[in-house]
């Protein structure tokens, strides 16, 4: 596998996420780490709107006072939404991939 360069544009839990999955997986094709790469953009979209909800609360006022869903909870549940879009279109297996030979654990 070829040494894959993370992004410095990601936050540093994203680039964990995507230093992970690229060495976990092996992934280092131009496809396979743009697809990782906007999978990692929409999680840093998900935290950032979850940050911001815990600071105002799931509910806000209007400018009417009323009552009503923070906005950002559909852009979290998005964000999330397109994360595990990028995680389904690299076509990770469940299971790692693993260097020695034998069965998995836990059988």
């Amino acid at each position: 596998m070829a040494k894959v360069t993370i992004p410095r544009d990601l936050t540093p839990g994203a680039r964990r996420i995507f230093k992970e999955i690229a060495e976990e997986y092996g992934i280092d094709d131009p496809a396979g780490i743009r697809i990782l790469y906007a999978g990692c953009m929409a999680w840093e979209r998900a935290v950032k709107a979850r940050e911001q909800i815990d600071s105002d609360g799931m509910m806000i006022e209007d400018r009417w006072k009323q009552r009503k869903p923070h906005p950002l909870l559909s852009a979290e549940r998005d964000a999330r939404a397109q994360f595990l879009a990028a995680m389904k279109a690299l076509n990770l297996d469940l299971e790692p991939l693993r260097d020695g030979l034998g069965r998995p654990g836990g059988r």
